[in-house]
C-alpha cells in the first residue's frame, strides 16, 4: 500500500494497517505465506491468528484476576470484606479498596462532606447519597473509558497541575506478569530473565503493550464478569484507545519517550546499559528547544 492509498483510507483503517504491518514484521514468513495462499487459506490463517490472540488474552485475564488481589492487599493485612481470588462480584465500586483504585483521577472517593446517609430497612444497609462514592456505588455516576482511574498513577496520586506526573507508572501495571512471567513480578530484575517477551522477539516495551496491561488491570479490579471490548459498562475499548491515542500524540512525544525508557528499564534489565535519558543541557535538548522556538515564531508570523 502506497502513500496515496494510505491517504484515501480512514484513520481507523490506517491503525489497523499499521497493526497488520507489525504482525508481518514479528512473524517470519507470514507475508510470503499469505501471498501464495488462496482466499480460503488466508481466511483460515486469520482465524488461527485470532484464536491465538483470544486464547492469550483469556490467559492474561485469568491470571490477573487472581494476582491483583494479592497486589492490592497491604502486607500483613487482609481486605475487609474479603475478596475471593476467583470471584468478581465483590470488586469494582462494590468494595472500598477496589472502588478507591477505580475512582476517576481528579475525583475524591473518600470525600464524605456532602453525604446524606439513609438506612435501607429492606436490605439492611446504609445508603450514601450526594457523594462521589455514593454515586459510583449506586450507578448514578457512570464512568466512561476516557475517565482514567487513579490507580494508573504511581502511588495512586494524581496531580491536576501536572497530570503526566506518575501517569502509567503504577505498581498495579504488572507488565512483567504478562510479558515476562508471573513469578518475576516481585523479584529483582536479572539479565538472564527474558521469559515470554524474549521468546516472542519482544526487545522493548511498546505503547500498545502499556495500554493493554492497563486495560487488563482495570478489568481485574472491576466487578465485570466477561471481558468484552464492546461492553458499555467497563467501556474497555474506549479506555484502551484513549491511552494509545495519548501515547501516539506527537505533541506528547517527550513525555512518552521518558515513559517508554522508564518501563524498558523496569522490564528489560540490560536496557539501561544502552539507553539514557538525554541531559537537559545536551546538544539534542538544545536542538529541540531551538526547533520549538522556530515553530513558535513561524506561527506568530502567520497570525
Amino acid at each position: 500500500m502506497g502513500d496515496e492509498d494510505l491517504e484515501s483510507i480512514t484513520a481507523h483503517e490506517r491503525k489497523e494497517y499499521a497493526v497488520f504491518r507489525e504482525l508481518l514484521r514479528i512473524v517470519p514468513g507470514l507475508e510470503a505465506r499469505l501471498m501464495e495462499s488462496s482466499e480460503e487459506e488466508v481466511i483460515q490463517i486469520a482465524d488461527l491468528i485470532q484464536k491465538g490472540a483470544n486464547g492469550a488474552r483469556a490467559d492474561d485475564t485469568k491470571g490477573m484476576k487472581s494476582a491483583i488481589i494479592d497486589w492490592i492487599t497491604p502486607k500483613g493485612q487482609t481486605l475487609n470484606p474479603h475478596i475471593p481470588r476467583n470471584v468478581k462480584s465483590g470488586r469494582g465500586f462494590n468494595h472500598e479498596r477496589t472502588g478507591a483504585l477505580l475512582c476517576p483521577a481528579g475525583l475524591d472517593w473518600a470525600n464524605l462532606e456532602y453525604v446524606y446517609v439513609t438506612f435501607d430497612w429492606d436490605h439492611g444497609m446504609l445508603k450514601l447519597s450526594n457523594s462521589i462514592k455514593g454515586k459510583l456505588v449506586s450507578g448514578q455516576m457512570q464512568v466512561s473509558g476516557d475517565q482514567w482511574p487513579v490507580f494508573l498513577y504511581a502511588n495512586y496520586t494524581y496531580d491536576a497541575e501536572d497530570p503526566w506526573n506518575g501517569l502509567l507508572r503504577s505498581g498495579l501495571l504488572a507488565f512483567k506478569h504478562i510479558f515476562t512471567s508471573p513469578s518475576s513480578v516481585d523479584q529483582e530484575p536479572k539479565a538472564t530473565r527474558s521469559g515470554n517477551a524474549r521468546i516472542h522477539g519482544m526487545r522493548s516495551v511498546t505503547k500498545a503493550s502499556i495500554a493493554y496491561v492497563a486495560t487488563q488491570a482495570r478489568f481485574a479490579l472491576s466487578s465485570a464478569q466477561v471481558f468484552s471490548r464492546t461492553d458499555l459498562i467497563t467501556d474497555s475499548e474506549r479506555f484502551y484507545n484513549s491511552i494509545v491515542e495519548l501515547l501516539d500524540d506527537l505533541e506528547e512525544k517527550g513525555e512518552v519517550n521518558q515513559l517508554l525508557i522508564w518501563w524498558n528499564c523496569q522490564v528489560f534489565p540490560l536496557y539501561s546499559e544502552t539507553e539514557r535519558l538525554s541531559s537537559k543541557n545536551s546538544a539534542l535538548a538544545r536542538i529541540r528547544q531551538k526547533r520549538a522556538e522556530y515553530n513558535e515564531r513561524a506561527i506568530d508570523m502567520t497570525t
